[in-house]
C-alpha cells in the first residue's frame, strides 16, 4: 500500500472515507451558498459545518472557491441526467409529453431541494470565480439544450441566428421562473410550474423551428 492511500477503518476503505468527508464538505457549502452567505465563508466555517478538521479539506479542495465549483457542477450533472433520462424514456411519445417529461425532470430537481436551484440559476450572490463558473456551467446545459431541439426538429437550426437565441431565452427564461417559484413571487403547484414552462419550450422551441425552415427554404430563391 503506498504511503499516500488512505487505509481501511472500522471495515470502510480509506477511499470511501475520504468521498464521505468531501461529501460532507459539499452539504456544508450548498447550504452556506443556499442561505446566501457565500461571500464570506471561511475554511474554518466549513471544516466547522461538516464536523471535520480543518486538514481534511485540503484532501479534496484547494480553497473555498474549488468547493463551490464542485457543488455547482454536483447539481447541473443531477439536472443533465435527469433530464435526458426522462428524455429517452419519452422519446417515443408525442412532442408535448416528451416536454412535461424533460421539464418535470429538470424542475423537480431543482425545487425539491431550494438550495440547488438558487445556487445553480443565480439565485445567490457568489465571488467572481463562482459566479464565472456557474455561467460556464449554464452554457454547457445550453449546450445539451440546443443538441436536443435539432435532434426533435429535424432542422439544421445552427444555420440561423435563433440557434444561438433561442436555447438562451428558454434556458434563462426557465431559470428566472423557478427562482421566483422557489422564493415564493410564483404562487402556482410544482406541477402547475412544469406545465406552464413545458407549454413556453414547446411554443418557443416549434415556433423558432418553423422560422428557421421557413428561412433555410428561402435561401437562394430569385424574387420574381
Amino acid at each position: 500500500m503506498s504511503p499516500s492511500t488512505p487505509r481501511s477503518y472500522g471495515g470502510v476503505s480509506g477511499a470511501d472515507r475520504q468521498q464521505q468527508r468531501r461529501s460532507r464538505l459539499l452539504e456544508a457549502a450548498l447550504e452556506v451558498m443556499g442561505r446566501d452567505e457565500w461571500r464570506t465563508v471561511t475554511v474554518e466555517r466549513l471544516c466547522s459545518d461538516a464536523g471535520l478538521n480543518k486538514r481534511y479539506f485540503y484532501e479534496s479542495f484547494t480553497d473555498v472557491d474549488a468547493v463551490a465549483g464542485a457543488v455547482i457542477d454536483d447539481i447541473a450533472a443531477s439536472v443533465r441526467d435527469a433530464t435526458l433520462e426522462a428524455v429517452g424514456t419519452a422519446h417515443a411519445e408525442p412532442l408535448e409529453k416528451q416536454a412535461i417529461s424533460s421539464v418535470r425532470a429538470a424542475v423537480h430537481s431543482l425545487v425539491d431541494d431550494p438550495r440547488r436551484a438558487k445556487v445553480l440559476l443565480g439565485g445567490v450572490a457568489a465571488t467572481p470565480a463562482v459566479h464565472e463558473h456557474r455561467v460556464t456551467v449554464m452554457t454547457g446545459l445550453t449546450a445539451v439544450l440546443i443538441g436536443h431541439a435539432r435532434t426533435v426538429h429535424e432542422v439544421e437550426l445552427e444555420h440561423d441566428p435563433l440557434a444561438l437565441v433561442t436555447p438562451a431565452f428558454i434556458v434563462g427564461g426557465t431559470a428566472e421562473a423557478i427562482l421566483a417559484f422557489v422564493n415564493g413571487a410564483i404562487d402556482v403547484s410544482v406541477e402547475d410550474l412544469v406545465a406552464q414552462l413545458a407549454m413556453l419550450w414547446l411554443i418557443t422551441g416549434n415556433g423558432a423551428a418553423a422560422v428557421a425552415r421557413a428561412r433555410a427554404g428561402g435561401a437562394g430563391v430569385e424574387p420574381d
